[in-house]
């Protein structure tokens, strides 16, 4: 059990019946950088019972944040989504990932594209004050299949809006777009049609897609990641990692769990 760390349930918020966030507490040697994931779970029989959490939280909060979905069957999540205020989590002391502007040449425009859970790495990016140094406009968009399942997106938003310090410093700098594809709302569609037909674009009131300027990340369903990955691609958009920064790149730590 060296390898993690206990750390105490601070909060827990459900938000569906499929969606609940958690808050825990903070080891102070834990350092990430925002839009990175740790191994996180419970002890179970005396053996830590283990899976991939993006941090929602900032690196500079005193709190850890996750936001999970709840998987009725699943080994992990049908004991997670029943924990409580005080129960103890465990979480891998080694933060790592993809979705770090590190591994992005730099640009202007910051396209972060999420579905589901998928929005949590976005969470604590969209909190880091160097992401706003970095970048013209930074725009979140967030898939999901109900109107419901934005709630958690749409608190996060409000509270960095509302905030006394940051609010000021980001409010022409952070466009929200949340979407939905099975339920009336101002914006509909799946974001991989909404990018193809340029309709993301043009509800935002700004230009398409260009190469010379946008960066992009993204996280989410399988389905959505293989078809961004190739809608970009074919535009000459490349995939950068820790190696080689690139216009793109992936989170591919949950699709192949």
């Amino acid at each position: 059990m060296s390898a993690f760390q206990k750390e105490t349930v601070l909060s827990v918020r459900h938000w569906t019946e499929s969606l609940f966030s958690f808050t825990a507490t903070r080891d102070p040697g834990f350092r990430f950088q925002n839009g990175q994931f740790a191994m996180i779970g419970l002890e179970v029989e005396g053996k830590p019972l283990m899976r991939a959490y993006s941090m929602a939280s900032a690196n500079h909060e005193e709190a850890l944040e996750f936001f999970s979905i709840k998987v009725q069957d699943g080994p992990l999540t049908s004991r997670l989504q029943r924990i409580k205020e005080g129960d103890i989590i465990l979480v891998g002391r080694k933060a790592t990932g993809t979705l770090i502007t590190g591994n992005l040449i730099p640009g202007k425009r910051l396209l972060l594209l999420s579905t589901g859970t998928g929005l949590a790495p976005f969470a604590s990016l969209i909190k880091d004050p160097d992401v706003y140094e970095n970048y013209e406009t930074i725009v979140l968009a967030h898939g999901c299949r109900q109107v419901s399942e934005l709630a958690y997106g749409e608190h996060v938003v409000a509270g960095l809006h509302n905030h006394e310090f940051f609010g000021p410093q980001i409010r022409d700098k952070l466009v929200y777009y949340p979407t939905v594809t099975r339920e009336p709302f101002r914006n509909r569609g799946r974001i991989t049609d909404l990018i193809a037909s340029n309709q993301l674009f043009d509800d935002i009131e700004q230009s398409g897609l260009d190469i010379e300027t946008d960066r992009i990340m993204l996280c989410g369903s399988p389905a959505m990641l293989e078809e961004l990955h190739d809608m970009f691609s074919a535009r000459g958009f490349v995939e950068g990692n820790h190696s080689e920064p690139g216009h793109f790149v992936i989170e591919k730590a949950f699709v192949e769990r």
